[in-house]
């Protein structure tokens, strides 16, 4: 494919932006959390999830970036962490708690997908091999 590396670093940059938007709006306390802020209160803080996201997007970026066997191959096992993580985070920011459900934003099923779109890019790589001449 030709265009996978330009793909692959836009749903980066993407999923970073996604991280800023409101991810669920919980009606009871009246607060949105997304990417930045995690913490609907003392027992309930999921953290900073801009911080792991921003870290395996910069490598699978670089990883875009290079042409070598090498960041390709991480391109995949890095594009594969960062689609777990974003559906743990899907699962844990939508789960009902106390019997009250909170009300999921665009932006979180937007991360599952441009975390997906990264990791099927990572499995694109645009590579030039160099053949061995044959004796």
């Amino acid at each position: 494919m030709k265009y996978t590396q330009i793909i692959g670093i836009l749903a980066s940059f993407g999923l970073i932006g996604l991280c800023f938007l409101p991810w669920v709006h919980i009606p009871s306390l009246n607060i949105d959390l997304n990417g930045i802020n995690g913490k609907a209160s003392v027992e309930l803080n999921f953290g900073e999830q801009i911080i792991t996201h921003g870290f395996f997007t910069a490598i699978m970026v670089v990883g875009f970036l290079v042409n070598q066997v090498w960041a390709k191959r991480t391109n995949v096992f890095v594009g594969a962490v960062n689609f777990a993580l974003a559906i743990k985070n899907f699962i844990i920011f939508s789960m009902c708690r106390g019997g009250e459900c909170p009300e999921k934003q665009p932006a979180l099923y937007g991360l599952v997908v441009l975390a997906g779109i990264m990791m099927i890019m990572g499995f694109f790589p645009k590579l030039d091999l160099k053949s061995k001449p044959k004796d």
